[in-house]
């Protein structure tokens, strides 16, 4: 009997708890309240010394008024395709399969775990678009290769543009017309100028300059759009680098700076947990209130979110 009525009260309790919890139930997915759109931008090549050191009043509004990781922990080798994949599918080369930049959708040697009818990875666009058959998804980006990443069926605007003021200019408009519930642009010129003047650089800090204005464009157009309360913006990057390039397993390479801003957010958060690279695609599922395939590896940022905590099996390691 004693049994019976403790079991009756642990169930009032759990019940109370899930009243009063700061997020709610989407199918069989969480979800922080208020989010109705994301919005990703990708810098290439953005390292956390050049958010730091570059003038970058709009990056260091988001990261004072949002939620910032200093040191998201890329995929290996710290290089663009297998990390911005990993981005959008969850999970890291073993699973997906892109190991390198001569990666093939016809044309590779690791297969992946789990597959599409395209024989690609599930990506984020294609299993919100499974979810959400008519949700607005569009993805605009610089680098050309970042296109032969994901699903083309999963998306309704799908752009490449030969400059960063292009791809810019692009995706505002395109967030203005359509409002996208997941909207997406990738920056290559950051990476460009790494490549040819090196980072660390005035020029690489000039270029990191440039790819702030973009960004605060881009806010602006999601303001004049009428969903700044609705919408959770996210700025991520593949890789930093040393000298003139990047591949490599040290910190400056495989590093990069994850920062959360805008509809949900607690404002002026340094993120505690461990980041991975794949955590970014989780984070967005998520916030969406999608259920992640069983395939993926990546856990959601949850402690961005106002209401939520960081995991308490937090391990920071001990003192020696």
């Amino acid at each position: 009997m004693l049994a019976k009525v403790s079991c009756a009260l642990a169930a009032v309790s759990l019940t109370l708890a899930a009243f009063h919890a700061p997020s709610r139930q989407t199918g069989t997915a969480e979800q922080p309240a208020g989010i109705e759109h994301v919005i990703v931008i990708g810098v290439d090549g953005l390292s956390p010394d050049g958010i730091r050191k570059a003038e970058t009043p709009n990056i260091d509004r988001m990261v004072a008024n949002g939620a910032v990781k200093w040191n998201v922990r890329t995929v290996l080798t710290s290089a663009s395709s297998q990390n911005w994949a990993s981005m959008i599918m969850g999970a890291g080369p073993e699973q997906h399969g892109i190991i390198n930049n001569d990666w093939e959708l016809d044309k590779h040697t690791l297969p992946p775990i789990a597959q599409e009818a395209d024989g690609r990875f599930p990506t984020i666009f294609s299993i919100l678009h499974k979810a959400k058959p008519k949700a607005e998804i569009g993805a605009v980006y610089h680098w050309g290769g970042f296109g032969r990443l994901f699903q083309k069926n999963a998306v309704n605007y799908d752009k490449h543009f030969s400059t960063e003021d292009s791809t810019a200019t692009d995706f505002i408009q395109y967030i203005k017309k359509k409002k996208p519930v997941l909207g997406f642009v990738h920056f290559d010129h950051v990476d460009h100028v790494g490549h040819h003047d090196g980072h660390g650089t005035v020029q690489y800090y000039q270029s990191v300059a440039k790819a702030d204005s973009l960004i605060g464009k881009i806010l602006t157009a999601i303001k004049d759009a009428g969903i700044a309360d609705k919408t959770l913006v996210i700025l991520w990057a593949d890789h930093g680098g040393v000298g003139k390039g990047h591949g490599g397993a040290t910190p400056q390479e495989a590093e990069i700076a994850g920062v959360f801003y805008g509809a949900g957010v607690k404002k002026g958060y340094l993120i505690r947990q461990q980041v991975y690279t794949y955590d970014l695609a989780s984070t967005i599922a998520f916030a969406l209130g999608v259920e992640q395939p069983y395939a993926w590896i990546g856990r959601p940022v949850k402690p961005v979110f106002n209401g939520m905590s960081e995991p308490k099996n937090l391990w920071l390691g001990e003192k020696p």
